[in-house]
């Protein structure tokens, strides 16, 4: 717990004065709670002097000697019957009333100056696991579902503001409150307090036990909610396959099985929360009954009406506090189980380090090879042996049978991924003393998956290079065949995606794909299967488009339709892993090897 305590502190760090200002507000509060129960006695023993005819003033023997004066004034006057003074009726009438007023002052305060600090520092904490999740390497989030990196940037760190807002408030006032007001107590009538405080000790008997449940149950429950919110992002997402097979309802049920899972963890937190509250003023009843059955047993001097009224007003004030601490320990304990998750995303490290000392990457006119490369994702080898080599301005395809390592290879180039064994090279330096930044900056690419994001068109589009022109991403839309379809939408440029394109068709998106990439006009071009989703004639026109993108950039396609590539310098064949074939579309032919295979077969599918 103290080392969650300290990560929050540390937290904390750049609002670090205004949260000890609230603290100090906090501490204020916390003194006037005694302040209110002393008023309270104070104004009754003037009220009723005669109940106690000489104990309001010795009360005041700290006080100016205009207050006593005052006092003085104001208990002959109700004692007698006699007219008070305006100033002073207005005095007493105002007491209470004022120190209220301060307490619900110092009380706004201290939680308006908590919530400050509290927002921004989670919102910081927030922009930092995000940027860090952002910097992780492609395998990370192969590993990782988006619910749960969508509930540890959320909904973990909400927990740590609740933490930060509302626990502190209760951490730092209501400490302070219990000590006053107990100190206070004692010393109006210490025998009196010491037997209602004798069973005291009991109440640390539910903070124990019940804490120990809401740590576990927190733990499972934040596990529960990335579970909900995995199962909403791919329902929503493959919303389609669901209809089509009709799985609304096996997909309704495992939806419910989970939130039920997550109702009894809540519901256990909750107990947790809410059953020590009412134990605690049991308890608190049962010292006052042991005090009331002490002065009906007792024949000695009994302590004066206001005395008693001190204590029993300082014995109830505690509620609330105790009642506060408790619930403040079990919200400690989800806080602690939930940062446990964040803590360990932020401590993960990314398996594509950054070099400590970068070197300028001049991709322009540069060669870019694989030398003896080996890669797997797993125990099973995806490339092996890997040797080829792109000279600048050349166009080389990659082509083979699904999972033949076709696309490892281009993620490899990105640095997505690096080479258990070998090297990749770019102007013969190993990619890895590169910057990812400078690399990636360097390369332009259009994926099979097209990935768009819901804004404009022409935002889809400037991404490629953001701060580009108007004119400029419209010509590069015109390159890409796009600008005609476009110009059709409702909106034209200014038409809304949708969610990963949905709004538009799988053509219309790989197109957008392709102009943001005309737009980059990067020195390196990495094309997977930039041409799948076309129709042919649209396939034809963004063929030629890029062909002449081509001409300038290094280019490495890889291509399932073999009729894209026959210009190619130079077709690679990949066999489960390995090299296995190298030349042109024309040596291939004459090899009459697997490309020639290949070939053939969709050659023949296509005359069927």
């Amino acid at each position: 717990m103290i080392g969650f305590l300290r990560r929050l502190w540390e937290m904390t760090r750049p609002y670090r004065g205004r949260l000890l200002l609230a603290i100090l507000t906090g501490i204020i509060g916390g003194l006037i709670e005694p302040l209110m129960v002393a008023t309270i006695v104070f104004v009754y023993s003037l009220i009723f002097p005669a109940a106690d005819p000489a104990l309001a003033i010795p009360q005041l023997k700290w006080a100016p000697a205009f207050l006593r004066d005052w006092a003085m004034s104001a208990q002959q006057s109700l004692a007698t019957g006699t007219r008070m003074h305006p100033v002073a009726v207005i005095g007493l009438v105002a007491l209470i009333p004022t120190v209220i007023m301060l307490r619900g002052l110092f009380s706004y305060l201290n939680v308006y100056l908590l919530q400050w600090v509290s927002i921004r520092a989670i919102t910081d904490l927030r922009n930092r696991v995000f940027e860090h999740i952002m910097n992780l390497s492609a395998g990370f989030f192969s590993r990782t579902s988006t619910g749960e990196l969508m509930t540890r940037v959320m909904s973990d760190t909400s927990t740590l503001q609740g933490i930060i807002s509302n626990a502190t408030t209760v951490v730092v006032k209501d400490p302070v409150t219990l000590v006053s007001l107990l100190t206070y107590v004692m010393w109006k009538e210490t025998r009196l307090t010491l037997i209602s405080l004798v069973i005291m000790p009991v109440c640390m008997v539910p903070i124990v036990i019940y804490g120990r449940k809401v740590r576990r149950s927190s733990r499972a429950l934040q596990t529960h909610t990335a579970e909900l919110s995995t199962m909403m992002v791919e329902s929503f997402s493959g919303n389609r396959v669901i209809r089509a097979y009709n799985l609304e309802a096996t997909v309704v049920e495992q939806f419910k099985a989970t939130a039920q899972k997550f109702i009894g963890h809540y519901m256990r937190i909750v107990r947790s929360m809410e059953i020590p509250g009412p134990l605690l003023e049991f308890v608190g009843s049962v010292g006052v009954s042991l005090l009331l059955i002490y002065l009906v047993a007792h024949r000695g001097e009994r302590p004066s009406s206001a005395d008693f009224l001190a204590v029993i007003l300082s014995i109830f004030s505690m509620y609330r506090p105790l009642k506060n601490l408790t619930r403040v320990h079990n919200t400690l304990e989800q806080g602690r189980a939930a940062s446990e998750k964040v803590f360990a995303l932020l401590a993960t490290v990314s398996t594509i380090p950054e070099p400590a000392h970068p070197k300028p990457l001049r991709a322009a006119g540069a060669e870019v090879s694989f030398d003896a490369v080996d890669f797997s994702y797993g125990e099973k080898p995806v490339l092996q042996g890997i040797h080829l080599k792109v000279k600048p301005g050349q166009l080389v395809a990659l082509v083979g049978a699904s999972g033949s390592g076709k696309t490892t290879v281009t993620n490899l180039l990105l640095r997505f991924y690096d080479p258990q064994h070998g090297a990749v090279r770019i102007g013969g330096t190993d990619v890895r003393e590169f910057a990812t930044s400078d690399l990636r900056g360097q390369i332009a690419v259009v994926t099979q998956e097209t990935v768009l994001f819901n804004q404009s068109i022409a935002r889809n589009i400037e991404l490629g290079r953001p701060g580009a022109s108007q004119a400029e991403i419209i010509e590069a839309a015109r390159h890409a065949n796009a600008y005609d379809f476009i110009m059709k939408k409702p909106n034209g440029f200014d038409t809304i995606v949708g969610e990963k394109g949905v709004l538009i068709s799988g053509g219309e998106r790989q197109r957008i794909a392709i102009a943001r990439a005309i737009l980059k006009n990067a020195p390196i071009l990495l094309l997977d299967e930039a041409t799948s989703s076309l129709d042919s004639e649209s396939e034809r026109a963004v063929q030629a488009a890029l062909e002449g993108l081509m001409q300038g950039p290094t280019t490495i396609c890889i291509a399932h339709r073999l009729s894209t590539i026959q210009k190619a310098d130079c077709i690679v064949v990949l066999d489960g892993g390995r090299i296995v074939e190298t030349g042109t579309h024309a040596e291939l032919i004459q090899a009459r090897g697997i490309y020639c295979k290949l070939h053939e077969l969709q050659f023949n599918l296509r005359a069927d």
